[in-house]
């Protein structure tokens, strides 16, 4: 494995240094696109979505929960085995009870919806402890109208905002072929009881909601990735999704 260079204490002050000022310049440039995801306008919610959850039928508007913004995590369903996506688990694992009482805090909710049927999520949530909000969408044209089932037959493709001629010039062309789930988060405002639509984002622009890999992103070994760099620091300690299921 290729570890850091070994150097004196002043020699590492001196590039730690030097990375400060490019980290800054990206704290800036991360500050400024906050503002213009902030200055996106927004489309008005004009169908009525029903979720199916442990305690019923729930509406777009019952998932606020009485507050004012609403975070949606697509999840996705492995339809062939009848369980969760093990990516998606490991994003909803760190889904704490702090971190929604911190959101409640500034008059947000978030909650997880699935395209899989409501008893397989709710076996599979007890499995993992989850106590978060977990629904589904069976049934409902949620997943598709948000493009997270991709599906030719159902609806254009439309997937991380690229038509499926935009998909194949990047070699994703097989987002065309059948029927895919694919992750992804949706940000919700109401104003009384009309819901507006205000941003998606998918692929690798999740992550950003997804606390391990940040935290790893400040280690010596990162994210123990083959595409990273500098290369020979994959073949680490990384291990499986932990079971909490004991």
């Amino acid at each position: 494995m290729g570890l850091p260079e070994i150097v004196t204490r002043d020699e590492w002050l001196v590039a730690r240094t030097a990375l400060l000022a490019k980290e800054k310049e990206m704290t800036r440039q991360r500050d400024k696109l906050s503002a213009d995801r902030r200055r996106l306008p927004m489309v008005q919610i004009d169908k009525d979505y029903v979720f199916d959850g442990p305690d019923g039928k729930r509406s777009l508007l019952d998932l606020f929960d009485g507050h004012r913004q609403l975070i949606v995590q697509h999840f996705m369903w492995l339809w062939d085995e009848d369980t969760g996506c093990p990516s998606c688990t490991a994003g909803s694992d760190e889904i704490s009870d702090g971190l929604i009482a911190h959101l409640h805090a500034r008059d947000t909710n978030l909650v997880v919806i699935s395209r899989g049927p409501i008893e397989s999520i709710e076996r599979y949530k007890a499995t993992r402890g989850w106590t978060f909000p977990f629904l589904s969408s069976y049934g409902s044209d949620f997943n598709y109208d948000f493009n997270v089932t991709i599906d030719a037959s159902v609806k254009p493709i439309l997937w991380n905002f690229r038509t499926i001629d935009e998909l194949e010039q990047h070699g994703m062309g097989w987002l065309g072929e059948g029927s895919w789930e694919q992750p992804g988060y949706s940000v919700f405002l109401r104003d009384g009881d009309t819901v507006f639509h205000t941003y998606s984002m998918y692929a690798r622009g999740c992550e950003q909601l997804g606390g391990s890999y940040y935290f790893l992103d400040t280690t010596a070994l990162g994210r123990q990735e083959d595409w990273e760099e500098p290369k020979g620091r994959a073949a680490s300690g990384r291990g499986a999704i932990p079971d909490f299921s004991s």
